[in-house]
This record gives C-alpha cells, sequence and structure tokens, in this order.
C-alpha cells in the first residue's frame, strides 16, 4: 500500500522529512521572536525525536520517518494531559498551565485526529472486513486499526470503543 494512502489529509504532498523541518522552522522563528516557552517546548520536541531516532538505530523493524516523528508527539500530548490532570488534582496550577502551553505546541505539529464518528465508523469497516463478531478477537481488530489509523488516532480512546463494538 503507498505511503500517501495512509497520510491524514494534513500531510498529503509534503515529503517525508517535512515534519521535521517544521519543527526546526519553528525553532528558527521562536528564537528570532524571542518567545522563550515557545522555544523550550519546540526544543524539547526535537530533543524527543532525536532520542527515538537512537533508539531506531537498534530496532529490528525501524517506523517511517514522519510516522516516528508523530508517534513521538501522540506520547508527549498524552504524557502533558495526564500531568496536567494530576497537577490540577493537586492544586498546582502554575505548572499545569506550563503544561497546557507545551501541548499547545505539540498539538500544533499533530495531524488532524479522527472524531469519534469517524473512529467508530473504521472500527465497523475493519470488524465487516475481518469477519469479527466477538471479543476473542479485539486484539485483531486493534491489530489493523492500528496499521491503518495510527498517527490520526488515539489508540487508548479506540481500545474502549472496540471492546464496546465487540461486546
Amino acid at each position: 500500500m503507498p505511503l500517501i494512502a495512509l497520510q491524514p489529509d494534513s500531510l498529503i504532498g509534503k515529503t517525508p522529512e517535512m515534519l521535521r523541518d517544521d519543527l526546526k522552522q519553528a525553532q528558527i522563528k521562536a528564537m528570532k521572536a524571542g518567545d522563550k516557552e515557545r522555544l523550550a517546548a519546540v526544543r524539547l520536541i526535537l530533543a524527543k525525536v532525536k532520542d527515538r531516532d537512537i533508539e531506531q538505530r537498534t530496532a529490528a523493524k525501524p517506523m517511517e520517518d514522519d510516522a516516528l516523528v508523530i508517534d513521538t508527539l501522540q506520547k508527549m500530548a498524552k504524557q502533558r494531559r495526564e500531568s496536567i490532570q494530576m497537577y490540577e488534582q493537586g492544586g498546582r496550577e502554575e505548572l499545569a498551565a506550563i503544561e497546557r502551553g507545551e501541548l499547545a505546541v505539540i498539538e500544533e505539529f499533530l495531524p488532524r485526529q479522527m472524531d469519534e464518528a469517524e473512529t467508530k465508523a473504521a472500527i465497523e469497516a475493519i470488524k465487516a472486513e475481518l469477519g469479527a463478531s466477538g471479543i476473542k478477537d479485539m486484539g485483531r481488530v486493534m491489530a489493523e486499526l492500528k496499521a491503518r489509523h495510527a498517527t490520526v488516532l488515539d489508540m487508548g480512546k479506540a481500545s474502549g470503543w472496540v471492546k464496546d463494538s465487540l461486546a
């Protein structure tokens, strides 16, 4: 299957290094503008991507460049959301505000995520295609869903919807 078919609308027509280039350009713009918070967030993203690049050197099955960057961004966004929730519960609003700022910068570089209706439609299509009927088929459905839509989908939420659909 061609790469273009797996990419969300916001990535169609871009070369594989476009996300990295966008990040580097954002870093330069933030430096020139003197926006210290944004610069720190972009540098943090670039550092995480670099860490993932190093991990990929020894990986048995290396990821494509865009998929690696998007996966890294999704994990960072999830961590920020969890941190915000914990800081708010602990009454540390100033730390939650810092995390919200980082999350906003991270989300700028993520492709548009599938909404609930689109996700459920994709789940039903995969279910029909695989002939999945019960909870025992959840692993197969999740694997196919991840293979097709991992870059534009919150797999945590999707897991619950797949389980509900197969129950």
